[in-house]
């Protein structure tokens, strides 16, 4: 592991725990989340983080391929395992731990760097103003059929380099927002020690807490035109926040819809 990376989890275990207490570093791999997947199904423990320096199959909700470029980029993924807070079916826990990482993002990256990042249902985050996408979280479950053995939260988040071509409109990085270098390191350590509480928060019932601080750090989520495409065919309506379990809540008309999956075109 590089020497920054490893004095930086060391001098930060008590903040951190569970995270840190077992790492593997890689500099290249086709994604940290199917390397912490395959290692929690040997038994890896609860808070076992896998970091990259680059992916060549990266990727984001929907199958989506996630651009890893060499040092560019933060990617990391951590293994969680229950309780996350029973009776939660797979789906559920992913869904508010979707959440959960996007609130310990944005205060770990506002931490690290001063930035205040915004978030965008379900799973993005961006610049500041709502603007181009700094990052993504992807979560992924895995039952035994009836029970959730364990997730794996992966998130990317783009530290420096200045976007072209199609990405040119669509993605932006810390240091391009910032117009000054950031280091891996600290915005590393700053997002684990954010989602440590976090997950302590589902663990322990506070999840009316994850859905607020969410609601704060993601301004879109109310008020805002959206359209998708249902069962029916093109849909559109007004955003007004999410559910309980982290469902987007959408009024059409006089009436209000629930959103759990799909591609959401934010107006």
């Amino acid at each position: 592991m590089p020497s920054e990376l490893e004095q930086a989890l060391s001098g930060a275990a008590d903040r951190i725990a569970p995270f840190g207490r077992r790492v593997v570093h890689v500099e290249l791999t086709g994604s940290t989340n199917d390397d912490a997947a395959r290692l929690a199904a040997l038994g890896a423990e609860d808070g076992t983080v896998v970091i990259a320096d680059a992916q060549t199959a990266g990727r984001g909700r929907l199958g989506r391929s996630w651009v890893s470029t060499p040092g560019a980029g933060l990617y990391v993924s951590v293994v969680i395992r229950p309780p996350l807070r029973r009776p939660l079916a797979p789906s559920g826990a992913e869904g508010l731990l979707t959440l959960a990482g996007g609130v310990a993002l944005a205060e770990g990256i506002r931490a690290a760097t001063g930035l205040a990042a915004e978030l965008k249902w379900p799973n993005d985050l961006m610049a500041p103003g709502g603007g181009r996408k700094l990052g993504g979280i992807l979560t992924e479950g895995s039952s035994d059929g009836t029970t959730l053995v364990f997730v794996v939260l992966g998130f990317g988040i783009n530290l420096r380099g200045v976007f072209d071509g199609a990405l040119a409109d669509r993605a932006t990085s810390l240091e391009a927002e910032l117009g000054r270098p950031v280091e891996r390191s600290a915005v590393l350590v700053e997002c684990l020690a954010a989602l440590a509480p976090r997950v302590r928060d589902l663990a322990e019932g506070r999840a009316a807490e994850i859905r607020a601080e969410w609601h704060r750090w993601a301004p879109s989520a109310r008020g805002r035109s959206v359209e998708w495409t249902a069962d029916a065919g093109p849909r559109s309506g007004v955003a007004e926040g999410i559910d309980d379990s982290g469902a987007l809540l959408v009024r059409v008309g006089g009436s209000l819809e629930r959103i759990v999956s799909g591609e959401v075109r934010w107006l």
